[in-house]
């Protein structure tokens, strides 16, 4: 039995929680929190202040991150690291690099693994780039999000004045993709890619035209895009757009002869991002506590794990039934 420990409590250690109870060969030992314990309300986990968790040093398997990756992740993860075996979901991706250098550093001075920035993307949608450019090395990898729930650019509407709340959907260009599969080369630019649809609750005596332009206008979120603002009441925005959807397509078209066109497409739709998140990180808790037993200490990020350690599965089961 795997002992597991989330360490966070929002969307996505919830979503930890309950990913864990598809995994009988995973035990869940506790949440550890920056919270007062009493105040967090769980699924049946036992809830522990952060500070307790040094104390549980050889009584856990792997630790679960599921803390941001702007301020939390990039502290959280060394530091947790030199104690135990780790994962997280560190998503900033122009900072990888940075992040794996210094978790690392901790996991191979304290003898653990870390498997970091596991997700969709980063995660499974790096693999199947990695996968693809591989197989066809004459072409090109285009990668779409959504339709789905943008938390950045979600959280980047609410903070202008007189915004009382607001979502934000990424959409892709539909018609873009399927030029793409049918073998038509394009040079894309962010706009011709994806839509932004925003759903905005306006503070009482707010400018609604003023609030628009300056949303349609935001550099590095809207301005690059075609946006389409709604304005709504809460209690729309409550009853329509509580849910977390999102999903994404990578696209790799490329040639193995002059004449010869090729498409790979990978694809997901998902009605919770945090809950899917979440079984993917379940399931590299696995790999990280296989690798452990095994001695394989440092860092390691997706492109590295060997899909069987995944599983739970018996290898002569997994070639047997998946060969």
């Amino acid at each position: 039995m795997i002992k597991i420990a989330i360490v966070g409590y929002g969307n996505l250690g919830r979503g930890v929680e309950r990913a864990l109870k598809q995994n009988p060969d995973m035990e869940l030992v506790g949440v550890y929190t920056r919270r007062k314990p009493e105040t967090v309300q769980t699924d049946g986990a036992t809830v522990f202040g952060l500070d307790d968790l040094a104390e549980q040093k050889g009584k856990i398997d792997v630790c679960i991150l599921c803390g941001g990756s702007a301020t939390d992740l990039p502290v959280q993860t060394p530091a947790i690291t030199k104690l135990f075996n780790t994962i997280d979901s560190f998503d900033t991706h122009a900072k990888i690099p940075e992040h794996f250098a210094t978790v690392d550093q901790a996991a191979k001075e304290s003898q653990t693994v870390s498997i970091i920035s596991t997700g969709w993307d980063p995660g499974l949608f790096s693999l199947n780039r990695l996968y693809a450019q591989s197989i066809l090395p004459e072409g090109d990898t285009y990668t779409f999000w959504g339709k789905g729930v943008s938390q950045g650019h979600s959280d980047a509407l609410r903070r202008i004045d007189g915004v009382a709340a607001a979502i934000q959907y990424t959409i892709p260009k539909n018609e873009v993709i399927e030029k793409l599969k049918a073998g038509k080369k394009m040079n894309l630019t962010t706009r011709d890619k994806h839509l932004r649809e925003c759903f905005v609750v306006l503070a009482e005596g707010a400018d609604e035209q003023a609030i628009k332009e300056e949303i349609v206008t935001m550099p590095n979120y809207f301005a690059e895009y075609d946006t389409i603002v709604h304005f709504i009441s809460a209690e729309e925005l409550e009853r329509d757009h509580s849910a977390m959807p999102h999903g994404g397509t990578v696209l790799r078209t490329g040639t193995t002869h002059e004449n010869t066109k090729q498409v790979i497409e990978y694809k997901l739709e998902l009605e919770s991002n945090p809950e899917f998140t979440a079984s993917v990180l379940v399931a590299y808790a696995r790999a990280c506590a296989r690798l452990a037993d095994e001695k394989q200490f440092g860092a390691f990020t997706v492109l590295d794990i060997a899909p069987k350690y995944l599983s739970p599965i018996a290898d002569a089961t997994l070639r047997k039934e998946l060969l």
